[in-house]
């Protein structure tokens, strides 16, 4: 259970503590009786929701459609790619029984009813949807599929944070099969730039976008994209992928097609994501000391109306005018809440500032009387007179300002953030620091290995804004196309 008085810790004084605080504050989940895993409580889970909505119909535009898989896999599945089952043996948890019977000696539960065959609980879906896809592809006709599923996933971490690093989330997977190998390549990037622009013009974060080095690439993929956000400590945060699978997996599912001139194929397939760790880095790119802060495409309440009053006349003074206010925004789309609680006005002020609701309307009876109302932003602390004739314009008007706001502030802490390097001395002195670092990189997974062992920085990516450049990587000092943008991450 939350605190409603316990105060959040600054930023400065303790970054971790301070967004842990700040999910409490919000009220976006409870503790869970499973370790590593959360409760999603309604105002979180709502905000899930409104991500879900937006991201599902861009989706279904592009013609992908949703299914859902078994949360079981059988562990075979995963034995059929050989570096898809490397990649995620040490996070699987494993279903071996499948039943529980009353031990005599102990009076205690064990299981019992051992499987022929163990059960793997879903980390990803590649392996059983595409056994599945074997049997729904035959001919070119069949093709592009592209299909999704809103699921959760289990991956036994050992250090978890809600939001950013837990046993069980949610997310969606798409995953679809094509004729070509452009086809399914335009397909990756296609994804990539969805997940950019979403993450962008709804959640206000600036993003890096690039391919993923061979260390960081998904395992069984030909290479991955990634968009890449950064956190108010200037650390990296991965915030979505998407993954060209070449043929390596319906080589190894027999996921073939007969194409026009009637000759056997296999499809070229890739896989994309976003999970529900992106709801960890919208807190860590805009929340502040007060608590949660929420841009407005995305909030659940964009506008919180608090009426103020002594006793019953002007209760009701204050009650008819903010009805009128409250039906005028619902027929503008805007999502209001009318906070007519018996409590004091400044808990409830408090209350909003800490669920980062974008903006809070004030009304009392003088207000009613002066024919104005007070607008206080979250984002800002700013608080403006509004002609009650304005209203609705000059709502619409500063929750656009607000999203935009955040998205330059974000964008403005990237870009102070980034640096440029080409010496290793001067690549462990500005990690050190903090921040985006772009220098010269071989690619090589055992010179990325010793980079992250001597500054526990990773290559994010190569961006696509980065153009070609010939150089030396800044460890070893092997020949360089390109340069990769490192940082420390969560």
């Amino acid at each position: 259970m939350k605190d409603d008085n316990k105060k959040i810790t600054k930023r400065t004084d303790d970054y971790s503590k301070w967004y842990l605080d700040v999910i409490e504050a919000s009220d976006l989940i409870d503790e869970s009786p499973v370790r590593g895993c959360m409760v999603i409580k309604p105002y979180g889970y709502a905000i899930w929701e409104n991500i879900q909505k937006v991201l599902d119909k861009q989706f279904k535009d592009l013609g992908v459609q949703n299914a859902y898989f078994p949360l079981f896999i059988p562990k075979s599945f995963f034995e059929r790619e050989a570096e898809h089952v490397e990649g995620f043996a040490k996070e699987c948890a494993v279903v071996t029984h499948h039943r529980l019977k009353l031990d005599p000696t102990t009076g205690k539960l064990v299981p019992d009813g051992l499987l022929d065959e163990p059960l793997i609980v879903r980390p990803t879906s590649e392996t059983i949807m595409y056994d599945t896809f074997s049997r729904w592809i035959s001919s070119y006709r069949d093709l592009p599929l592209m299909i999704n599923q809103w699921a959760n996933v289990v991956r036994w971490e050992m250090r978890t944070r809600p939001f950013l690093r837990s046993m069980e989330f949610l997310w969606q997977e798409g995953h679809t099969a094509h004729e070509s190998e452009k086809e399914a390549d335009d397909m990756a990037m296609k994804m990539v730039k969805v997940y950019k622009k979403f993450v962008e013009e709804y959640l206000g974060i600036s993003v890096l976008s690039g391919v993923k080095s061979e260390s960081e690439k998904f395992a069984g993929a030909k290479y991955t994209y990634s968009i890449e956000t950064m956190t108010q400590d200037i650390k990296a945060l991965q915030s979505a992928t998407s993954h060209m699978l070449a043929q390596n997996f319906s080589k190894a599912f027999n996921v073939k097609f007969l194409d026009k001139d009637q000759k056997r194929q296999f499809v070229w397939q890739t896989s994309w994501g976003i999970s529900t760790r992106i709801i960890g880095a919208m807190i860590m790119a805009h929340s502040d000391d007060n608590g949660l802060v929420v841009p407005p495409k995305i909030a659940p309440i964009q506008v919180v109306i608090v009426p103020i009053w002594k006793d019953d006349k002007e209760k009701k003074l204050v009650l008819n005018k903010i009805n009128k206010i409250y039906k005028d925004l619902e027929k503008v789309n805007v999502s209001v809440k009318n906070d007519d609680r018996d409590l004091r006005p400044g808990a409830r002020f408090f209350e909003w500032e800490k669920k980062g609701v974008p903006l809070r309307i004030e009304i009392g009876p003088k207000d009613v009387e002066n024919k104005s109302v007070v607008f206080s932003r979250r984002d800002t602390g700013e608080k403006m007179i509004i002609d009650e004739k304005n209203i609705t314009k000059e709502v619409i008007n500063i929750l656009d300002a607000i999203q935009k706001n955040l998205y330059d502030r974000s964008s403005k802490l990237m870009e102070k953030n980034t640096h440029i390097v080409n010496s290793w001395q001067e690549f462990q002195d500005v990690i050190e620091r903090g921040g985006f670092v772009s220098a010269h990189f071989c690619g090589n997974k055992k010179c990325e290995d010793k980079i992250q062992t001597a500054t526990k920085a990773t290559s994010r990516c190569f961006s696509f804004d980065e153009k070609e450049e010939y150089g030396k990587c800044i460890y070893c000092g092997a020949d360089s196309k390109k340069r990769a943008v490192f940082a420390k991450s969560y």
